[in-house]
């Protein structure tokens, strides 16, 4: 099989959609051998910061020597991007092997119950982390967290990083029925750490927490020691996240010693693209990439930049400050951007689904542009651009909003443009790094992301 096929046989399973139960994710383990049984996890589930915590949680085991898996969603560019040993990406190779092992296996189930994409996606997880023998593997749900075909593992840790509105349409309406859906990665005994604030979801995960006997961590501190380390992702809310990731790896330090030194390592080198990340094009335009796909990760964006403005008028002018990563690997022709002292407001390019609250984001994003460009997601789910664009109008009358045919076309339109905004869906993003040339390559890798879910049964 080719990588080519094999990207076209996943592509293929999007016609199932997807189906929130545990019951075919764990037949189809079980037919593999239970390979989850073979490893070490800690799961994480939340709205916002899940893959910068799992992130920073690689990174620091890593730094200590541990052989690490991650497994996250959605990728960006290449779908090898969603499981990784050592922030290695699979190889081609390895993911054509293991669907041709897979392909076999469907056909124990029924046409009605056939595995989906994202079900088999995590058996393919599962089966190379155990051949890779991992000793620890960094589990991201797909969504939500009770039905989600992550939850078949007993990790020894449940991670949950923040409760917020996103997703409604399947997880539910309310802050409390949301946290009813993360909290269901809670398992009994197993220890929970969460930086959630809601007290509505709060109250909920304190509940489930009694009722399964999981000792609960709460209330974690934001603010960074001067004994722990230089957190290279930028934002004050990364600062959250790697204070749970923090408490996380403190909490397990009887399972997993970490010295000091592999924590500083772990959090000054974690790289992790398209939140908050900046690159530089040949001519010296500055790009900024943040996947603000909801009103908290709008919020989340706003501070990060207002945080650094000058006090005379942060709603226009920006100081972003961002560290080095030897993570990263940067393509010839680009580097990263240092501070951006007294840069202007940014043009904003910006894109979303139809189904996320994009009115909220583009009234929260409104104040910080100079000028918007909206254009379509490469998604069936995409948001009109006209109606975004309107809607930017609507925030802001006197806002220059301006509705592109794509994304190419919108960077034309900004190309003389000393500072660049592209945010909304990650979709964009990533379309965005493979376009400028910041991405591995893949053949239709993006594609893989686009799918539709029914309404989660109660």
């Amino acid at each position: 099989m080719t990588y080519p096929a094999a990207i076209q046989f996943l592509h293929s399973l999007r016609l199932f959609g997807a189906k929130f139960g545990l019951e075919i994710t764990l037949k189809l383990a079980a037919l593999s051998g239970n390979p989850q049984a073979k490893l070490r996890f800690i799961h994480v589930a939340g709205t916002n910061g899940k893959g910068s915590t799992c992130a920073m949680l690689e990174s620091i085991y890593r730094a200590a020597g541990l052989r690490v898996g991650l497994f996250t969603s959605p990728h960006l560019v290449s779908f090898r991007e969603r499981i990784q040993v050592n922030r290695h990406l699979i190889s081609e190779e390895e993911v054509c092997r293991l669907v041709e092992e897979i392909q076999p296996l469907l056909k124990e189930f029924p046409d009605d119950q056939h595995p989906t994409f994202f079900e088999v996606v995590t058996l393919m997880a599962l089966k190379f982390f155990a051949a890779q023998k991992c000793d620890l593997v960094v589990w991201e749900t797909g969504l939500g967290g009770r039905l989600d075909a992550t939850n078949i593992v007993t990790p020894l840790a449940s991670v949950i990083t923040n409760i917020a509105l996103d997703h409604q349409q399947w997880l539910g309406d309310t802050l409390e029925k949301i946290a009813a859906e993360k909290a269901g990665i809670i398992k009994p005994g197993v220890p929970v750490v969460t930086t959630t604030d809601a007290p509505e979801a709060l109250e909920v995960i304190e509940r489930v927490a009694h009722q399964k006997g999981a000792p609960l961590t709460k209330g974690i501190s934001p603010v960074l020691s001067r004994d722990t380390a230089t957190l290279t992702l930028a934002g004050v809310h990364q600062k959250t996240n790697a204070a749970l990731a923090l408490a996380t790896v403190e909490i397990l330090q009887s399972k997993i010693p970490v010295r000091q030194v592999a924590i500083h390592q772990g959090l000054a080198t974690v790289s992790w693209p398209g939140r908050l990340q900046m690159i530089q094009r040949p001519g010296g335009q500055k790009i900024l990439l943040d996947g603000a796909h909801n009103a908290a990760g709008a919020l989340a964006l706003r501070e990060a930049l207002s945080a650094e403005a000058p006090v005379s008028d942060p709603a226009r002018s920006v100081e972003i400050q961002f560290s080095p990563s030897s993570a990263d690997k940067l393509k010839p022709g680009l580097q990263r951007a240092g501070a951006v002292p007294g840069a202007p407001a940014p043009v904003i390019i910006f894109g979303a689904l139809a189904d996320k609250k994009w009115e909220e984001i583009c009234a929260i994003l409104a104040p910080l542009a100079d000028r918007v460009y909206t254009v379509p997601v490469a998604s069936e789910r995409t948001a009109n651009a006209r109606d975004l664009a309107a809607a930017f109008r609507v925030a802001d009358p006197k806002l220059e909003a301006v509705a592109m045919a794509n994304l190419e076309e919108a960077l034309i339109a900004c190309k003389d443009k000393p500072f660049v905004l592209i945010t909304g869906s990650l979709y964009l993003v990533g379309e965005a790094l493979e376009r400028l040339g910041f991405s591995p390559e893949d053949a239709g890798g993006r594609s893989l992301n686009d799918w539709t879910a029914p309404q989660i049964s109660r």
